[in-house]
């Protein structure tokens, strides 16, 4: 791919209006100019930030999609790659939160030489880090996680900030809307990898973000026990099922201080077993290789 084209895609639920001006204004820096730039108001209007200062001059302009509901993250941003993929002139898309940051004004070069060396790159993950400069043991998407600056090939990555293939989001589809929150980058790796894309995990793309945890939502522990079901019956081999269930089952009885929490994940994981989990297209067993070459079978 001779310079990919670039599109940005932005999700905001319309209550952090100041982070997404100077998410924006990161966006406007940037030396490699993206073609399309997307917000979506997830449920929520919007302001008119396709006047944004920087983003007027863009080819494409700024698009805002106003959504009357919220579709959740994954549902929101298939919102956007809908509308980027009927442009037409885009190759691949960079996601990022709408409370994030970029700092330095290379990230989309970056990413524009890394998909131009290597056509077979589906999936780039950014480096998360909050605004000390440290990243979170679980921002750091391989089992080994003590150094967040080893980069290379894994197979999963944070949805704070990352980049997409739209060819490859072409063959996969697009991500697993019913999941609404949690675990849809699982799912949209998985089934990467089973197509035979590459994800790179590159740190010296940073995305500033807030130190946060994924409990603050009151959803936490009813989807992540939920989806992880969905996932595991979608995605997994039959014999491994039960092994990768199992694992999850015993790390959350081990990790889990609170009895309301662990109640809560015990009424998802019985929500993922009775209800329906979209199509199920087990990865090859190939594919199980190669995610245990790489380091992280899927059974954890």
């Amino acid at each position: 791919m001779s310079e990919p084209r670039i599109g940005v895609s932005v999700v905001t639920m319309g209550d952090r209006p100041e982070q997404v001006e100077a998410l924006l204004a990161s966006v406007a820096m940037q030396d490699v100019r993206p073609s399309r730039v997307v917000v979506v108001g997830n449920g929520s209007p919007l302001p008119d930030y396709g006047a944004f200062p920087g983003l007027t001059g863009l080819a494409g302009g700024v698009t805002l999609l106003e959504l009357d509901e919220n579709l959740g993250c994954p549902g929101g941003r298939n919102e956007a790659l809908d509308a980027l993929a009927g442009f037409g002139d885009v190759d691949v898309v960079i996601e990022l939160d709408d409370d994030g940051l970029l700092v330095d004004k290379d990230v989309f070069r970056k990413v524009r030489d890394l998909y131009a060396a290597d056509p077979g790159l589906g999936i780039v993950g950014f480096r998360i880090a909050d605004e000390r400069g440290e990243t979170q043991r679980r921002h750091v998407p391989r089992l080994r996680a003590k150094d967040p600056m080893r980069g290379g090939s894994v197979t999963a990555f944070l949805g704070g900030g990352h980049a997409l293939s739209m060819k490859m989001l072409a063959e996969t589809g697009p991500w697993p809307a019913e999941f609404f929150f949690t675990h849809e980058e699982t799912d949209l790796s998985w089934r990467a990898l089973d197509a035979g894309w590459k994800i790179l995990y590159e740190p010296g793309l940073l995305l500033q973000h807030p130190r946060t945890s994924p409990a603050r939502h009151a959803v936490y522990y009813r989807m992540t026990a939920r989806n992880r079901v969905w996932l595991a019956r979608r995605n997994l081999p039959l014999l491994l099922v039960p092994a990768y269930l199992g694992t999850w089952v015993l790390l959350t009885v081990a990790r889990t201080r609170s009895a309301a929490g662990l109640r809560a994940w015990a009424a998802g994981f019985a929500e993922g077993v009775r209800t329906e989990c979209g199509v199920r297209r087990p990865m090859r067993w190939s594919t199980v290789w190669r995610m245990t070459r790489l380091g992280r079978p899927p059974v954890i």
